[in-house]
């Protein structure tokens, strides 16, 4: 396997995971308008805290690090159009990781904020004194097991507090977090275990039905079963009596010699910890890919790459406050799922560095309960989807809410339509913010300023220390406007897929980007926009269509509640776009459906079928999959 090394610099490769640096890291900027001039950036406890500026700086993290070999020179950095269009407060490239490991990031956060609460969850707060406690017992813990650092723990929950303790624990004792989505089939789930050889696994019990299946045809040896109501007190038996058998939302289960949850903390906190090294080059994620795509694959994320993108995406939360108001203590609703990189970075990692409090929420399917989440925490900062927006959108006692405290919503995981954004701003009085990002980028490569005053359309600028190239089949950059793939550089990207060098030489260029696989285009400004998947775009008698623009125009039609649209074969023009729609008002026909495509679409991009469904199949996270309404 090529090495794809993240040279990202760590500020002391041999320093412990469990020693929180003496010297917290500062950060540079680079002025966006000249190469040549310096800005500083001043901070105060929700970014990385100013310190002693050293004699001699460490160099700034460079997207250049990101090169597939160590021996590889990447060609001199192309203009960097984007720059220009910074927020006055971001600088161009982060200087230095927040920590020399995620668990001594941890640590150091925890330490700093205390007394502060770090995650709620069912009406339970977890300090983060007490989330520091509770997660070193539970690495004492996976260490009392037997297993070696470097080891692959399993961990398949939803939001709830042993999630983020489980989480914890295995990153200090310098483990390999494996997430695996709690709704996975038998046979998915056999194969992820198999694929990371994962020795451990955390396991809330509803799923545990589904791990028995499966658990002897792989590496597993440990098994941790967690309970809903574990962790909140007398509540929790009420918590556990409606999940179990008022509910009836935990199937039958055997599993030989597995340990619960609490059994396993409560010996934990009768150990002793022992502190491992772990560097910025070590493993912390086997990240699998959403499977939208087909077969998933684990990604390779390091402590690098995940506390870079910490960095990166702290530096550019800088841009809320120009217009807004920094909270004493910023607090996240959490509603998407923290085994996928979108919440467990931009929510769990960054808000733990920041001192944030994360409201987990464990169903982001049950929309009345999730506004009342809404409703009694003053919510800051929202990261979410579009078909979450929508949902809430769509909601009668979400639109009766106070948004006073909304600093902002970030959209991310699929594109957010043009019309979702306009109804939120014209609610809430807030921008939705796009970003884009992936597995394989830890995940934020791009994002819109937080202080824009209307939606974009676009996924935005590239991160500090993070360079787009839009490239051709051929490898070759594109001019400005013209689409091709979007190429991504930076200290976020993977070190490759797991035990699959050929996978990772397929989307690896020589110089260092990955490929994306999405299709899209820069502007002048350096504002990305992308037009379609690559294996979505449909191909009309040689025109490219593609099913975003499709889906944006139809989603404005005010009877429509989803919309997908698909490529399906055609003997005249190779192939046709097919529509998928949900009614929000049950009068839509067909007819009115066609009539809108007719004026808002040209001849080749209009759908020559038109399905009405009452659901669109999604995955766990909201992303509508596309393949199975192929067929």
């Amino acid at each position: 396997m090529p090495a794809f090394e993240n040279t990202a610099p760590a500020a002391d490769k041999a320093a412990t995971a469990e020693k929180a640096p003496a010297k917290p890291r500062t950060r540079s900027a680079k002025a966006s308008a000249s190469a040549t001039e310096t800005a500083t950036n001043s901070k105060t406890a929700e970014t990385i805290p100013a310190v002693e500026k050293p004699e001699a700086a460490p160099d700034a993290i460079d997207a250049n690090a990101a090169a597939p070999t160590a021996s590889a020179k990447p060609p001199a950095s192309t203009p960097k159009p984007w720059l220009a269009s910074y927020p006055p407060n971001v600088p161009a490239d982060i200087v230095g990781l927040p920590a020399d490991s995620l668990g001594a990031m941890i640590v150091a956060g925890c330490k700093t904020h205390g007394a502060k609460p770090a995650f709620t969850s069912m009406g339970k707060s977890l300090s983060f004194t007490d989330f520091a406690a509770e997660s070193e017992a539970m690495a004492a813990y996976f260490q009392s097991l037997g297993l070696k650092k470097g080891a692959r723990i399993a961990l398949m929950m939803p939001n709830i507090l042993q999630y983020p303790i489980a989480l914890a624990g295995a990153l200090r004792a310098g483990y390999v977090v494996v997430n695996v989505n709690p709704l996975y089939t038998a046979r998915e789930l056999e194969h992820q275990l198999n694929d990371s050889g994962a020795e451990a696994i955390v396991i809330l019990e509803n799923f545990a039905n589904v791990l028995q299946r499966v658990v002897n045809n792989t590496a597993v040896r440990h098994v941790i079963v967690a309970a809903m109501g574990d962790l909140l007190g007398l509540k929790g038996f009420a918590v556990n009596l409606v999940v179990r058998r008022v509910k009836k939302m935990v199937p039958a289960w055997q599993l030989k010699n597995h340990v619960r949850f609490n059994a396993a903390l409560k010996a934990g906190r009768g150990m002793t910890f022992k502190p491992v090294t772990v560097t910025a080059d070590d493993l912390a994620f086997l990240q699998y890919t959403g499977g939208t795509t087909g077969v998933a694959k684990g990604a390779m994320l390091t402590h690098g790459n995940v506390l870079a993108n910490v960095a990166q995406n702290a530096a550019w939360l800088e841009s809320a406050f120009v217009k807004h108001k920094r909270p004493e203590q910023a607090v996240y609703l959490c509603a998407l799922p923290l085994y996928h990189i979108y919440a467990l970075t931009v929510n769990a990692l960054t808000g733990i560095h920041l001192g944030s409090q994360n409201v987990l929420v464990a169903n982001p399917r049950d929309i009345p309960a999730l506004v009342k989440d809404f409703k009694q925490h003053k919510v800051n900062f929202f990261p979410g989807l579009n078909t979450l927006f929508n949902a809430l959108l769509n909601n009668e006692d979400f639109k009766k809410l106070d948004f006073s405290a909304l600093v902002l919503t970030f959209g991310g995981g699929m594109a957010v339509q043009q019309a979702v954004a306009d109804r939120w701003q014209k609610l809430t009085g807030g921008v939705i913010s796009e970003g884009y990002g992936l597995s394989e980028t830890s995940p934020v490569a791009t994002a819109n300023p937080f202080d824009a005053e209307k939606f974009s359309g676009t996924i935005g600028l590239p991160l500090p220390s993070t360079e787009i190239s839009i490239r051709n089949d051929n490898n070759e950059e594109v001019a400005t406007g013209e689409a091709g793939e979007i190429c991504i550089r930076g200290p976020q990207v993977m070190k490759g897929y797991w035990n699959r060098p050929d996978e990772t030489a397929k989307v690896m260029t020589a110089d260092g980007f990955l490929k994306s696989g999405d299709i899209g285009f820069m502007d002048e400004k350096g504002y990305t926009k992308i037009v379609d998947r690559k294996k979505d775009m449909i191909l009309v008698s040689g025109f490219n269509v593609y099913p975003n623009e499709i889906e944006d125009v139809v989603a404005r039609h005010p009877k429509v509640l989803e919309v997908a649209a698909v490529g399906v074969p055609d003997e005249k023009s190779g192939e046709v776009p097919k529509l998928f729609v949900v009614k929000k008002d049950a009068s839509l026909t067909e007819d009115e459906v066609r009539s809108f495509c007719r004026e808002n679409l040209t001849g080749y991009k209009r759908p020559r079928l038109i399905e009405f469904r009452d659901e669109l199949p999604k995955t766990n996270v909201g992303k509508i999959l596309r393949r199975e309404l192929r067929g």
